[in-house]
């Protein structure tokens, strides 16, 4: 037996490859093909079935693409219906992969057709996949419903028997392998430890501790931040199919001139920008968005931009395919060409905008008359906050703009940086002149010798 966690940061997901006797079966995969296809060669194995544990929602699967590479058969729980050929499995159906064993537990609470994967060896339980059912210190969120019969409520109470009666009735020896970690969406409050056991998590994961099914609805229907825009156009084309990869690139990777850059500016294309801020900041193209590509980059795009707006990339020269398929993974696909060179665009005479940082120390000079914008989100403030600062959550800015006015002096900051240089570049599209982003944001404030005098700790 052989088994591989493959974790993709940017989207805090984690897909797994197990094998026996040169069978394998894949748990949801990304839809970059590549990285599987290429353990399938090297270990000279055959793809028998591409588990899912549910529809996804803030990523395209690779379901689609790598069953038609493979023959293997893609296998949902039930309640499943997809537009593609699937086994819709019932609940506790087994699959057999060389030695191995996989029964399929329906764990409904997520989502209606969520199931977990649980792995025997000689009838002999060892692991659970448990997709977004439950991660590592928490439990998958319950408001992705679906169907409009069912609110976030009725699908807790759903989870709460899943958990109870499937997974902790489970050996406490069974390893659990979730589908996400620190910094997914499709959680509250995740770990960054990759596994655990299911005795570790009846000890600390903070929902399995004894409870009515009342006080458990309550305590995860709390506190869930609003769903991205795109979890719903995911959801879609994980459940009805999609363009590959390769299709993708092939719309996209479309090299643009000056002159037809300007031309979709004026048909109302959105530029997305995604140098790292300290080279965004210097010169850009006015209105542009700046999503640097690094971090959590596809996610915050997917929040942010609009999914059906044409966009145009602005990416530093050799990165435009990377990005293209990084945003692919999200279900971004209305990329219509992309352009590197800023320099060429300064020397024709064209306008470049830009934003100005000053350092934590020069807070000060700037407080008594200026705005100050906290784009962290509300579970950072315990952490502590600038004084007097408005709170709007990065999340919420488009929608939350007219708590600021466009005449007001405006200073920015975040936890380290990266998600105020994105507010910056929102504020400049809408019209905001007077800003300013702070470096190295809320840690390096707080590190400032002189923090204290303008900090609020919580």
């Amino acid at each position: 037996m052989y088994i591989k966690q493959i974790y993709t940061n940017c989207l805090a997901q984690a897909s797994y490859y197990i094998e026996s006797e040169n069978e394998a079966v894949i748990i949801d995969p990304i839809r970059d093909m590549s990285l599987y296809i290429d353990l399938l060669k090297e270990r000279n194995v055959r793809l028998k079935y591409i588990f899912e544990t549910h529809f996804h929602a803030d990523f395209v699967s690779g379901h689609v693409t790598l069953a038609k590479l493979t023959n293997a058969s893609i296998v949902f729980g039930p309640e499943s219906d997809t537009s593609y050929y699937s086994i819709q499995a019932k609940d506790n159906q087994e699959f057999n992969c060389g030695s191995l064993k996989f029964r399929v537990l329906h764990t409904p609470g997520h989502t209606m057709e969520s199931v977990c994967y649980l792995l025997l060896l000689e009838d002999t339980p060892q692991a659970v996949f448990t997709g977004d059912t439950l991660f590592i210190g928490e439990v998958g969120r319950p408001d992705l419903a679906v169907n409009p019969d069912l609110n976030s409520r009725d699908l807790a109470g759903y989870l709460y028997h899943s958990l109870h009666n499937k997974l902790m009735s489970l050996p406490d020896d069974v390893i659990v392998y979730p589908g996400h970690g620190a910094g997914s969406a499709c959680g509250k409050n995740m770990s960054s430890e990759k596994q655990s056991t299911i005795g570790l998590q009846k000890q600390f994961n903070y929902a399995l501790q004894p409870m009515s099914q009342d006080e458990f609805v309550n305590i995860v229907s709390t506190g869930i931040l609003q769903a991205p825009n795109y979890f719903s156009h995911d959801v879609m084309l994980n459940k009805n199919g999609y363009e590959s990869i390769a299709e993708v690139l092939d719309k996209s990777l479309n090299k643009m001139s000056i002159s037809d850059v300007l031309k979709q500016i004026d048909k109302g294309a959105s530029i997305l920008d995604v140098r790292l801020p300290n080279d965004f900041e210097t010169g850009f193209i006015p209105g542009s968005i700046n999503i640097g590509k690094t971090g959590m980059f596809a996610p915050w795009v997917g929040t942010i931009m609009t999914m059906n707006s044409k966009t145009i990339l602005v990416c530093n020269k050799g990165e435009e395919k990377e990005v293209i398929s990084r945003l692919a993974r999200i279900g971004y696909e209305n990329i219509i060409g992309y352009f590197s060179n800023l320099e060429e665009w300064r020397k024709q005479g064209h306008e470049l905008d830009s934003i100005t940082s000053i350092p934590s120390s020069d807070i000060a000079l700037y407080m008594k008359e200026s705005t100050i914008l906290d784009v962290r989100k509300q579970e950072e403030l315990q952490l502590g906050h600038v004084k007097n600062s408005v709170n709007i959550p990065l999340d919420y800015l488009h929608t939350h703009l007219d708590q600021i006015e466009t005449s007001e002096n405006i200073l920015i900051y975040c936890a380290g940086g990266y998600r105020s240089m994105i507010a910056s570049s929102i504020l400049k599209s809408k019209g905001y002149k007077k800003i300013k982003n702070i470096y190295g944001g809320f840690t390096a404030i707080s590190k400032n010798k002189d923090g204290l005098n303008y900090l609020k700790i919580s």
